[in-house]
Parts: structure tokens; C-alpha cells; sequence
């Protein structure tokens, strides 16, 4: 019943931003911490960001003061605004539900969206 589905993937320039989509339904996006995963060819996936209920944030050092995560409640999508993007950004994004209204557990994860970073 739940479902996530990605977009705003595509091809930057080192320095330029992208802003990825991750549309939800099927549960009480409210009431639920979300999260951005990353994963580039050959590496683990990683967490890039999360959100907890309350607007609470956390984002990976590499990212810090470039990255933002944020929702809309009303629409139910989450969102990763992504500035200043260097070719080490690039990678599949994955949009992630936690089991609870913190960030923990994920139970849920999207198909993916594709960032390159390259000039």
C-alpha cells in the first residue's frame, strides 16, 4: 500500500542544483520520519538525509550546508533541494519511509532517481 515515487533526477553541472521529488501515499505521511538515500555504482547505499516529525533534520557531513530536506505536508512529497553539487553527488537517490515518526528502521523505499554531476 505504500508508495514512493522519486523524480527531479537528471544531469548538473558541478556547481549547479537539482531539487528531487519523492511523492507518498498510502499512510499518514505526517506522522512519519522520511529520508534521502544515495547510492553510486559499486559503493552502499548510504543515508544522505532524514527528517523526523517536527522538523528535525540530519544530513551526512559531505552534504552539510548544501543539501536541504524538507516536505509538504499538504502534498505529501518530500523533497531534497541539492546546491553547489560536485561530481562526487552522483548517484541513484532513493526516498525512504522510517517506521516511526523519528529517523531508524526504513520500511519502505522508492524505485530511484538518477543524479550525474558532470561538466
Amino acid at each position: 500500500q505504500v508508495q514512493l515515487v522519486e523524480s527531479g533526477g537528471g544531469l548538473a553541472q558541478p556547481g549547479g542544483s537539482l531539487r528531487l521529488s519523492c511523492a507518498a501515499s498510502g499512510f499518514s505521511f505526517s506522522n512519519y520520519a522520511m529520508g534521502w538515500y544515495r547510492q553510486a555504482p559499486g559503493k552502499e547505499r548510504e543515508l544522505v538525509a532524514s527528517l523526523s516529525v517536527g522538523g528535525m533534520t540530519w544530513y551526512r557531513d559531505p552534504v552539510k550546508g548544501r543539501f536541504t530536506i524538507s516536505r509538504d505536508t499538504d502534498k505529501a512529497t518530500l523533497f531534497l533541494q541539492m546546491n553547489a553539487l560536485k561530481p562526487e553527488d552522483t548517484a541513484l537517490y532513493f526516498c525512504a519511509k522510517a517506521k516511526n515518526r523519528f529517523w531508524g528502521n526504513v520500511d519502505s523505499w522508492g524505485q530511484g532517481t538518477q543524479v550525474t554531476v558532470s561538466s
